[in-house]
């Protein structure tokens, strides 16, 4: 399946695209076994997806590869993001705390440490690591780690990301991901993308000037990701393949054709999907009723029955679902990728989100900044403020709202950009035949994090974290390996987990939680283990507990570049 979409999505490319990118379609694959077994590395990141919106976490969307991952691997139930996606990718490149990484807000540059906007030269990523190791890399999707180029006047950014005009760098060369350990790269620079003409796409550092009509941007980072794999399968090298996602951000744009599965799921309504979801979770053992109630619904004050835009959000949540799943879809010709290359079971597949779903109304924002107002031969981009236009197709930019997202994150509270555990916690889920000995379909209660996995690879891949790279001193890594949990053992994991994110920030030890909003100074407190949903504010009956983590918290941040000037 993958081979014939990939035709069709990079054949009318240009040459120096298309020879980066197909391949023969009539060529079989010779599987060979190789003479450095290390497990091949595939990183899998989805963005703003919410912890419970695939089938494998209690969702009611159409994911059957990624539950196929999970029914065969290992689902982590505590697994922890930074609140963001370029943080969190920050993090998860790196092995370091976003800030120290360079970004503790978005990609401009603040000009003071932590808010760089970048990722620094005293960090180094996974593909830089395991480059130096003997693996071939390469990444295809959303790279937002690096500076943002932006034209002279609103009128200039709005004709670049209208395609009016052509300019040859998005970001400085060096903050590429070729120039970042990365040997082959498809997709996009920036955050935001049309997903039927993205803007910011490159091969390499080549910006790609125009794709094919019936082009969808998952389907091509996905494809991309398969045709890597059956590349690098016919060498001695073990690989390390990053996977990113814009699936499922903002703008709600999708095929047809998934729209139409979901097109009268949603209709019942906010509650109605939040309680089957809680229900289905609880049956699969993914939380436990005792310790994790549903939190009230955000803004609960509107009633579906009562909601005068009931069959815009219905439509809304469809077009979302319909994003999930065509991302499923794509990661099934992954799989496939993997089996008819003979790599599967020596292939450690990671799958999570960045963070929690988004509560934005991107429509308030208007064209701007990453935003077009035109698709290239010329036709209005609606942002339906009012909701009379209804999402998914490319001339319309709007996002599923605060209730949705609330449903997106059951049973959790709040959502992306914030500390509590809607806006943190993430569904991730670990699969590698060869290599992990825990029950297959198991769940662990290991308190990961997103910047674990360079401690992680570097154990299975037999690499070195260096002191030094390129001249310049590196900071230490801060992440734990997962790897004792691969053995099924519960006792691993961070004592502490610190955040901050345009001042919502919390601080959590195995038993504690420390948080407040990012419009709130005050500091509530839970007892995380027995109050997962954090319905319960006990910083009144424990002061000395808040001011235990208060003080941890200021240090964290102290020494982690994590306080922003005012």
């Amino acid at each position: 399946m993958f081979l014939k979409k990939s035709f069709v999505i990079f054949g009318l490319l240009t040459s120096a695209v298309i020879t980066a990118f197909t391949y023969s379609a009539t060529k079989k694959i010779s599987v060979k076994p190789k003479k450095d077994n290390r497990p091949n590395i595939v990183l899998i990141m989805a963005d703003d997806l919410g912890y419970s919106d695939i089938g494998a976490y209690g969702g009611e969307i159409k994911t059957p590869n990624l539950d196929y991952l999970a029914s065969q691997g290992i689902r982590y139930k505590r697994f922890y993001n930074t609140s963001r996606c370029c943080p969190s990718r920050a993090a998860l490149l790196t092995g370091v705390y976003n800030h120290n990484a360079g970004i503790g807000e978005m990609t401009t540059d603040r000009h003071v440490d932590g808010y760089r906007g970048a990722l620094g030269t005293d960090v180094v990523t996974l593909a830089e690591v395991l480059k130096d190791a003997g693996y071939r890399t390469a990444m295809s999707g959303k790279w937002h780690v690096s500076n943002t180029v932006e034209q002279d006047t609103p009128e200039a950014q709005l004709d670049w990301l209208n395609h009016k005009t052509e300019h040859p760098l998005f970001s400085p060369l060096e903050q590429y991901p070729t120039n970042r350990g990365f040997e082959k790269y498809f997709g996009t620079l920036w955050g935001v993308v049309d997903y039927f003409d993205p803007f910011s796409l490159v091969s390499g550092t080549t910006p790609i000037k125009s794709v094919p009509k019936n082009y969808y941007h998952t389907d091509a980072i996905n494809d991309s990701a398969a045709t890597y794999i059956e590349d690098f399968s016919k060498g001695d090298q073990p690989f390390f393949l990053y996977v990113a996602q814009n699936a499922p951000h903002w703008p709600l744009q999708a095929k047809p054709e998934d729209i139409e599965k979901y097109k009268d799921t949603y209709k019942g309504g906010w509650d109605a999907i939040r309680e089957a979801r809680y229900n289905r979770m609880v049956k699969m053992g993914i939380i436990d009723p005792e310790t994790t109630k549903l939190s009230p619904r955000i803004n609960n004050e509107l009633k579906w029955g009562n909601n005068p835009d009931k069959e815009w959000g219905a439509r809304a949540m469809a077009v979302h679902a319909a994003m999930v799943d065509e991302m499923d879809q794509g990661i099934g010709s992954i799989i496939d990728a993997l089996k008819k290359s003979g790599e599967l079971d020596n292939t450690l597949i990671i799958f999570l989100s960045d963070n929690g779903a988004s509560p934005e109304d991107c429509s308030k924002y208007g064209k701007g900044f990453d935003r077009p107002g035109q698709t290239r031969d010329g036709k209005e981009i609606i942002y339906p403020v009012n909701k009379k236009v209804f999402p998914g197709p490319q001339t319309t930019f709007a996002s599923i709202g605060q209730r949705w997202a609330n449903v997106a994150n059951t049973p959790y509270q709040y959502a992306k950009e914030q500390s509590y555990e809607g806006g943190v916690r993430t569904p991730m889920i670990a699969f590698w035949p060869k290599g992990i000995t825990a029950k297959r379909g198991a769940m662990s209660n290991h308190v990961g994090h997103v910047m674990d996995f360079m401690a992680t690879f570097i154990e299975i891949a037999k690499a070195k974290y260096p002191s030094v790279y390129k001249g310049k001193s590196i900071k230490p890594i801060q992440g734990l390996s997962l790897t004792s949990s691969f053995k099924g053992q519960e006792n691993g994991g961070h004592e502490f987990l610190f955040n901050e994110h345009f001042k919502a920030r919390y601080a959590r030890s195995k038993q504690w939680k420390l948080v407040s909003l990012s419009n709130d100074t005050t500091w509530h407190l839970y007892k995380i283990k027995d109050d997962e949903t954090e319905l319960n504010d006990l910083a009144a009956k424990f002061p000395e507990k808040v001011k235990d983590l208060s003080e941890r918290w200021h240090k964290w941040a102290i020494d982690n570049h994590a306080l922003p000037k005012k």
